[in-house]
Parts: structure tokens; sequence; C-alpha cells
């Protein structure tokens, strides 16, 4: 796959407000996930993703060998990661605001296929399948 992602931090994320988290160099190997893709999993996988989340054991084993960086950042900030590193974001409970915009930069060579093991494809809003090159 050669797609990358940016997040750019519209408000100051620190330590202690969800912040994202990245185990990085997880993307060079391969991690199967149980169970299939419901239907619109894409309305609610942003507030709490259920489907496609790896074991705790498995979990535990990409932290170990890998270990976890958590970003951090003024806004404004940004962070760039291959789209196939094992990332997420823990719960803000603070009185301080985390908001962030996530961007996927897509090769034109990476074209969509057809789900793995959700039921259909993603909505053209989200998955296009329009790759013809920006010029």
């Amino acid at each position: 796959m050669r797609t990358v992602s940016v997040s750019i931090a519209l408000t100051e994320n620190y330590d202690t407000n969800g912040g994202l988290m990245i185990m990085p160099g997880s993307h060079k190997t391969f991690l199967g996930c149980a169970g299939a893709t419901p239907k619109d999993n894409y309305k609610k996988s942003l507030q709490m993703q259920d489907a496609g989340t790896p074991s705790d054991e498995a979990l535990t084993k990409f932290a170990d060998r890998h270990g976890i960086r958590l970003f951090t950042g003024r806004a404004g900030s940004a962070t760039w990661f291959d789209c196939n590193c094992l990332h997420g974001s823990g719960d803000n409970i603070t009185p301080f605001p985390r908001s962030n915009v996530f961007i996927v930069f897509n090769s034109v060579e990476n074209t969509a296929v057809e789900p793995f093991s959700a039921p259909v494809r993603r909505p053209e809003f989200i998955g296009a399948r329009d790759f013809t090159p920006v010029r």
C-alpha cells in the first residue's frame, strides 16, 4: 500500500487529552484482525472502533516490539505516518479540547479494490474511486 496520513492539530495536543498514539515500524508487519466489518461501519468507527481491531495479545506483542509514541504539539503542528502503522487515540477526560484533522494521501497506482471483509464498499465521499492524478 502506498499511502501516508497527516494529522494536523487544530487545538493544543497535550499528553493528557487523548492524543494520537503510533507504534513506529508496525506498518512493516501485517496484522490480521478477526471478524467482518459491519455495514456502514464508517458512521461510528471514529467514535468507537469495534470492528477490525487487533486482539489485546497482538497489541501487546507489537507494543513490546515497536514501542508506542504519543504525539503532542501546538495547534498547527502536524504528524505524518504510514497509514498501515497501528495508531489510535485515547479518551479525552480533561477540560481541554483536542481536535485534529486527518488527511490521507494515496498513490494513483494504489487503486482501491473490493473490501477484504466488509460487506460493501465505503461511500464515495470516504473512499473515492477516481484515481486521476491531480495536476
